[in-house]
């Protein structure tokens, strides 16, 4: 079987010039913030009628 390219034609790099970009690690607060307002809201919703009936 023949290899369609030659080995001295592939691209070998390291994953941070390949990515070519930042990582700051904002969607980790993304993530935490938003799970937060989930169970906030689901929770409002659950006993909210049993605490705010009047």
């Amino acid at each position: 079987m023949v290899d369609p390219e030659p080995p001295e034609a592939s691209v070998h790099t390291d994953a941070d010039h390949a990515r070519a970009g930042e990582t700051p690690g904002i969607v980790r607060y993304v993530l935490g913030i938003s799970l937060i307002l989930a169970v906030v809201i689901l929770s409002l919703i659950v006993w909210g009628p049993v605490l705010f009936h009047q």
